[in-house]
């Protein structure tokens, strides 16, 4: 017969067992508990670097840009951007007062250990960045009008999940989404015959109208599927992607370079100044669509627009394939 005996200490509670199964599953989930929270602050450090330094690709295209401006105006708003850049670096402060909406693309591995205890990892790690980095309060209930001062609340932060067959790892993509670069945001449904012609009037158009308000130069994600909601969730993961990557489709990635081209013809960029460059780039991700629709999403991200991603491993260990030159930086 098993005999059980509890003893406090502090947050742990210690479970002796004789001859008990049941005792060393509570042994077990106690670990567990810790687990999570080495995890969360790995995500929480995680979520500050994303927040002071822009990835890799955005940085090198932002200085290409900066580089090759011929506009004297936009050279000295660039000059600008790259002071922003050095001094949040310097000060280990966020980039943009605007810390944006934290929002998670998770993929993990059916072996996993952590697969039951990501989203309270996630949002654990969501009220650590907030208060230690520290990240602005950004999530305000819809309807109520009150702020929940830690940018964790209801259905927040958002989660997408993918699952990974006989893997491990787990792998986190992570968006703070800025309220100004937000607003150009736009999905609708055309009529099949608009074609690429009508994709390329609306992306056009919505970026001439509310460009300027996004802090350009701009990175535009366009998402093209079945209906409003395909196409716009597509729209996010385009940016998701590398600012200097094109699709795996030929005439896919044409159309990338077709409407980037169209863009920048806009003249907005820098900051609505003028210049030659009004975005940083154009990236398209597709679905099958309906025969009788052709959905059309937008997203864009701002100048600094703050993306990243982290593989950990099993064993808590991790790397930042994001922004490796921080890495290289340290040694």
């Amino acid at each position: 017969m098993s005999s059980l005996h509890f003893r406090n200490q502090g947050r742990k509670i210690i479970l002796i067992a004789e001859g008990s199964a049941f005792g060393i599953f509570v042994l077990e989930k106690n670990m567990l508990s810790e687990k999570i929270i080495m995890l969360s602050d790995i995500i929480a450090e995680f979520i500050k670097t994303v927040s002071i330094n822009l990835s890799d690709d955005i940085d090198r295209r932002l200085r290409d840009i900066a580089d090759s401006e011929s506009n004297p105006t936009a050279k000295k708003m660039y000059s600008c951007i790259l002071d922003d850049l050095e001094l949040s670096r310097k000060l280990n402060r966020p980039i943009c007062q605007d810390t944006g909406v934290l929002q998670f693309f998770v993929e993990i591995g059916t072996d996993c250990p952590f697969i039951k205890d990501i989203e309270r990892a996630i949002t654990i790690a969501a009220e650590k960045a907030t208060e230690k980095t520290p990240l602005r309060p950004n999530i305000v209930d819809p309807l109520g009008e009150m702020n929940t001062g830690n940018n964790t609340g209801y259905n927040t932060p958002y989660i997408e999940y993918k699952i990974i067959p006989d893997s491990s790892d787990l792998i986190i993509k992570v968006y703070l989404s800025g309220g100004g670069c937000a607003l150009p945001g736009r999905s609708r449904v055309l009529m099949p015959l608009e074609g690429k012609e009508g994709i390329k009037k609306f992306v056009y158009e919505t970026i001439a109208e509310w460009g300027v308000n996004a802090c350009p130069p701009l990175f535009v994600g366009i998402g093209i599927g079945a209906c409003a909601v395909t196409a716009a969730n597509l729209s996010k993961k385009a940016l998701l992607r590398p600012v200097d990557s094109e699709n795996d489709d030929k005439e896919t990635a044409d159309f990338e370079k077709e409407i980037e081209d169209g863009l920048n013809s806009l003249g907005i960029a820098p900051l609505g100044f003028g210049g030659d460059k009004t975005v940083l780039g154009v990236n398209i991700e597709t679905a099958g669509r309906h025969p009788a629709t052709l959905g059309v999403g937008i997203s864009t991200g701002c100048w600094a627009t703050r993306k990243g991603e982290i593989v950990i491993k099993d064993d808590l260990s991790f790397e930042i394939p994001s922004h490796k030159r921080l890495k290289e930086e340290t040694k």
